[in-house]
């Protein structure tokens, strides 16, 4: 995992953060898709979608910090925004119980 080369001072800053936001939306996904509620599975996949977003920044935050190389950082970018765009569009009239 890139964040395990940071800086240790970020330790319970950004290598914390990145980490939890990038585990965060397949988890969403997860426990939303078994919700027996459509409004409840949106809900999830909005939370899903923005923890995406927060990812993204946060690793264009560490390259710009030079935490990740610079390459490194537009294959997470690229691989987020493939994400980003495959995870179904939250609405209220999501199906759920997948």
């Amino acid at each position: 995992m890139h964040t395990s080369r940071f800086p240790p001072n970020e330790r319970f800053g950004i290598t914390s953060q990145l980490r939890r936001a990038a585990v965060s939306a397949p988890t969403n996904i997860a426990e939303g898709s078994k919700r027996s509620s459509g409004k409840d599975y949106a809900h999830f996949l909005n939370v899903a979608e923005r923890s995406l977003s927060e990812t993204e920044y946060l690793v264009l935050l560490s390259r710009e910090l030079g935490y990740i190389e610079p390459e490194a950082a537009d294959t997470l970018s690229c691989k987020i925004s493939e994400l980003l765009r495959v995870v179904p569009r939250p609405t209220q009239d999501c199906p759920a119980g997948r």
